[in-house]
């Protein structure tokens, strides 16, 4: 396995235990809706959360926040839309970024809560 592959994943674990610990509910992991994917699936007694979780290791220029891109979130909306529908899930959406950044043995963890919204289509 590529190392980055291998930092994403063990990043979604740190990710999806922090989030337990948090109290959120994980209803998914890694679901796929055609070549689109999100990450961590997961409910917090009042929202369908979806979650991007960006690690980084080393020294990295970008901030793992920033790589979240317009495209990428047009790509979490479009699968969060195929997930609600599929399950026919009756809660608000709201989408997060937890940013994993691991350097010198150390993990710092940023959580930001509804990192962005859908924007409505005229």
């Amino acid at each position: 396995m590529a190392e980055h592959n291998q930092t994403g994943q063990e990043g979604e674990q740190i990710a999806k235990e922090y989030l337990q610990k948090k109290g959120y509910q994980i209803l998914d992991i890694n679901w796929k809706f055609r070549s689109l994917e999100i990450d961590i699936i997961a409910s917090d007694k009042t929202d369908l959360v979806i979650c991007e979780v960006k690690t980084r290791s080393g020294i990295m220029v970008n901030s793992p926040v920033a790589a979240v891109d317009k495209q990428k979130q047009k790509f979490l909306i479009q699968a969060a839309d195929a997930y609600v529908r599929k399950n026919n899930i009756n809660l608000d959406v709201r989408f997060d970024i937890v940013s994993i950044m691991q350097k010198n043995n150390q993990t710092q963890i940023e959580h930001l809560e509804n990192a962005f919204y859908p924007l409505l289509r005229k």
